[in-house]
Formats: structure tokens, C-alpha cells, sequence
């Protein structure tokens, strides 16, 4: 069902038998999700805006078609995420069960920043699991590159308590040293945190006092653990001085070395499961 905010502020809720969601129309961003008598999975900023123009600090934002600021013809991690998607349907696949399709098209406006013809999908499945899919479909006579990521934003109970698995003897990026690393053991945050990990093909776990979260994913070799921690934390938009303790990004990409060149005609999707096991 379609609703709004008092500003106009355009979002879709979902409401079955086990679970609840809300995905805004604007970067086509899934802001709460919440299974009947379980932990909360996503981490949403109670200061974060709901504005046209603005993005959502929490939840899930998309990146798309870059991922990061490498390419400097386009805002940071794209222009997807405060762009307006079409609501096409939402439909029961069975009493459980929700799935959600919103699309993104090429516009005059968006060819001026890409010069491709395309279409953006984001397929969302509510249930006793959240599922998201970002499907590129290559429209043009010719190929184009992209970088992505579903940025999920995790909550947890707090971040010194918190291990991420999955990850070990993978080789990483640390972005803020711009040095290479392989990770010995489970991951564990303590101060700030930007690491690319490639070459990632296992599930991954994030382990917390209170839960344990599965991602199961499709599409990526490529995974980004992200904290703000203090300093960058305070000074970022939609967020409280404290708010580092609260969550922790393991994002699905392809971002990198893991990009991917779509070839006219073809399609690319790139998606993650998440599940409290």
C-alpha cells in the first residue's frame, strides 16, 4: 500500500502475517523491516531524514551505478539513491509473504550524468526473511561498466560486542590507510572501519549479544564492512554523536576489481538474505 508522509514523502507498506516493512519510492530504499517476535535486523537513524533530495541514513540505501566517489562525473555512490522509482506491484505470494517490485528508467535528466539507456529493478521479498535484488538490464546497443552495493545498515546491541564471520583469509582494502591486508579472524570493530574484502564466497554472520544474522548473497564477490565510529559519526547528516554503537555496515558489492561490464541486451543482479538464525 502506498502512503505518505506529511511532506508528501512517498513510501510503500508492507503488512502480512509474519512480518512488516516500509520501502521508500525515493532511491527505492527499504527503511524498516521487522519479523513477527524477532530482534530488529536493520538500524534506522531516528534523526535521519525523509525528504525529497535527501538520502536515509539506515536501512538499506542502493548504490548504483557507482559505488563510492571514484567516478567524479556523478554524486557520491551514484545518482539512484534519491532518485524516484515507479511502484509497480506488490503482491502476496502466499499469507507470509511479500514481494515488492520498484523500477528506475533513463530519463533526459539521468543521460546527462550516464549517457546509457537502462533499467533498475529492486525486487523485495517480506517474509520470515528479507530479500533484496538490484537488477541492471542493459537497454542500450552498447556495454556499460557499473559498480554497486546494497549498503545494510545492521543493528546491533553494541559495536565493541560485535563479530562478523565469514570473512577470514580474505584479502582487504583498508580505504583509510590504503593498504592491503589479509583477515586472520573474525572481524571486530573498535575504532573506525572501511574495509573492501574481495574474493568473498562464503555466508556471512554477524554475531551480536542478542543475535546472529545471517547474509546470504548473489551477484558479489566483493563485501565492504563499514563503522563511522566517533569522530566521523558525529559530523555526518542524519546521525547522533552516538550512533556508531548502534550498527555496523556489511554491504553486498561489486565494487572494485568486482565490477561488472553488462553487455547490450544482458542484465546483472546483485542481491543478499538476510535471516536471524
Amino acid at each position: 500500500m502506498l502512503k505518505k508522509f506529511p511532506n508528501g514523502f512517498t513510501y510503500v507498506e508492507v503488512s502480512n502475517k509474519i512480518a512488516r516493512a516500509k520501502i521508500a519510492l525515493q532511491g527505492a530504499h527499504i527503511f524498516e523491516y521487522k519479523c513477527q517476535d524477532k530482534k530488529e535486523i536493520l538500524w534506522l537513524s531516528p534523526t535521519s531524514f525523509f525528504q525529497e533530495g535527501k538520502a536515509i541514513r539506515g536501512g538499506i540505501p542502493i548504490c548504483w551505478p557507482r559505488f563510492g566517489v571514484l567516478d567524479k562525473s556523478m554524486p557520491a555512490h551514484g545518482f539512484s539513491r534519491t532518485a524516484l522509482f515507479e511502484f509497480v506491484y506488490a503482491k502476496e505470494i502466499d499469507e507470509s509473504t511479500t514481494e515488492v517490485l520498484l523500477r528506475l528508467r533513463d530519463t533526459k535528466k539521468s543521460r546527462e550524468i550516464w549517457d546509457y539507456k537502462f533499467e533498475l529493478d529492486l525486487v523485495f521479498v517480506i517474509g520470515e526473511t528479507l530479500s533484496v535484488k538490484m537488477i541492471t538490464k542493459n537497454l542500450d546497443e552498447k556495454e556499460f561498466m557499473i559498480t554497486e552495493a546494497l549498503h545494510t545498515y545492521l543493528g546491533v546491541s553494541d559495536i565493541k560486542d560485535v563479530k562478523i564471520k565469514g570473512l577470514e583469509d580474505k584479502v582487504y582494502i583498508d580505504t583509510l590507510t590504503d593498504t592491503n591486508t589479509v583477515q586472520k579472524s573474525a572481524v571486530v570493530i573498535n575504532s573506525e572501519c572501511d574495509r573492501v574484502y574481495f574474493d568473498v564466497d562464503k555466508k556471512l554472520s554477524l554475531v551480536d549479544e542478542e543475535k546472529t544474522i545471517s547474509l546470504n548473497t548473489v551477484g558479489s564477490s566483493s563485501a565492504v564492512v563499514w563503522n563511522p565510529w566517533i569522530e566521523k559519526g558525529s559530523n555526518m547528516s542524519g546521525m547522533k554523536a552516538d550512533a556508531y554503537k548502534e550498527f555496523v555496515c556489511i554491504e553486498t558489492t561489486n565494487a572494485f576489481d568486482d565490477f561488472r561490464v553488462i553487455q547490450a541486451g544482458e542484465s546483472h543482479t546483485l542481491g543478499v538474505t538476510l535471516r536471524l538464525v
